[in-house]
């Protein structure tokens, strides 16, 4: 283990990757870099420089990465309209590649020999982590603490704590949550708990971004949001940077009970997790994006799109962000978003995100011809019959061979 000299940490300042610090110092003689990245979890992340310090720690990272997390992953993300097993808007997914971009740019400007993060053996982070850093950096060793020592419990983390003195409040250790939480900017995660049974409902108490439908208000929120290239870039009027789309989008939905899921997902590493999310600004936008889309793509276009996002969805969920594959999705996707541009109006009430108006000057829809009253002869509704008759045709041919018969 000598040959590793300095090591670059993802460290959040808290109880693992405190320990993680202590025994990479330890375990590899080594020094050791903390990078922490604020993507908008909602926590102070300057006492995780104090905590490094008395850790020992020489080169301290903090970096405000909120406005490039949404503008260069979150915002692509949404263009495709993605989710995962129809359900799960990746928070936690498109997190990952960012950190991993930071880690090997640091490990570079550093002369680092390697990286570590505190994702566990059986989780999906430490695959969407690894996989980022070899491909930024094909030959940098990553070590994953998890996978290697035998702290296997928070007890046993404790007391590596007390017996290295490592500085870890233990004073409101009755309080902590019973959950696993994973938060940014689109999303906050709960995961173990009573979650660990598939038929316990979720507390309360648990929630932390949303009231719950029923305590939402009696009346509706309306806002419109603008959209151009694919993207949201005002609220109400209003020009925003994409962090600050994403954040006031997470308060009107928090207000009104917008954005909780529960389900059970598969992990890329074979078992079967349940987890449950509050993603209010994510779940507006993506019901938005959707509406005017509906107005501005050409049909095939927009229905070849739809049978992409899966795929999609998979490489990012999967951790392959920085894969060709997902380049080449991008760039397919993008494509379609040259002319996404109009204004969207939601409805927000009591969990429903509801889409009550779109208009756009790139829209497809013709009033004239899609009309139910007289639409002065834009549409000749003679020319159906050869349309249908052409489309039967291979079907009346399947028939007369008696193929169709059930």
């Amino acid at each position: 283990m000598s040959d590793v000299k300095k090591v670059v940490l993802a460290y959040s300042g808290g109880l693992d990757t405190s320990v993680i610090v202590k025994w990479l110092q330890e375990t590899y003689n080594c020094e050791v870099v903390t990078f922490t990245a604020d993507i908008g979890q909602g926590e102070e992340v300057e006492p995780a420089r104090t905590k490094a310090q008395a850790l020992g720690v020489k080169e301290i990272y903090i970096e405000d990465l909120r406005e490039e997390f949404v503008r260069d992953y979150v915002f692509p993300m949404f263009r495709a309209n993605t989710i995962y097993e129809g359900e799960y808007l990746l928070g936690t997914s498109i997190a990952r590649p960012l950190i991993a971009k930071r880690l090997i740019e640091i490990a570079n400007e550093t002369g680092a020999d390697a990286i570590s993060h505190g994702a566990t053996g059986k989780g999906n982070d430490q695959v969407r982590f690894e996989l980022g850093g070899y491909a930024l950096k094909p030959g940098v060793k990553v070590i994953a603490p998890w996978r290697e020592w035998d702290l296997t419990s928070r007890e046993k983390l404790m007391a590596y704590c007390e017996e290295h003195n490592i500085p870890v409040d233990f004073s409101n250790k009755k309080k902590k949550s019973p959950y696993s939480m994973d938060a940014n900017l689109l999303h906050i995660s709960y995961e173990g708990g009573i979650l660990e049974d598939p038929w316990a409902e979720a507390e309360e108490d648990m929630w932390r971004w949303s009231v719950s439908p029923e305590a939402a208000p009696e009346q509706p929120t309306y806002v419109e949001l603008t959209f151009e290239n694919g993207d949201i870039v005002a609220i109400d009027g209003e020009t925003l940077k994409p962090h600050e789309v994403l954040e006031k989008l997470n308060k009107l939905g928090g207000d009104n009970g917008i954005g909780r899921l529960d389900i059970v997902e598969n992990r890329y590493v074979g078992m079967k997790s349940r987890g449950c999310y509050e993603t209010p600004g994510g779940t507006i936008m993506l019901r938005a994006h959707r509406a005017i889309e509906s107005l501005t793509l050409d049909r095939e276009e927009a229905h070849l799109k739809d049978q992409l996002m899966p795929k999609y969805a998979e490489v990012i969920y999967n951790g392959y962000w920085w894969s060709p594959e997902r380049r080449m999705l991008q760039a397919a996707i993008d494509e379609t978003q040259k002319n996404v541009a109009g204004v969207v109006r939601m409805k927000l009430y009591k969990g429903n995100a509801t889409v009550v108006g779109r208009k756009s000057e790139q829209s497809l829809f013709d009033e004239s011809i899609a009309t139910f009253e007289d639409d002065a002869g834009a549409y000749d509704q003679k020319d159906a019959e050869g349309f249908i008759k052409l489309n039967a045709l291979r079907l009346r041919i399947a028939a007369g061979k008696g193929r169709l018969q059930s």
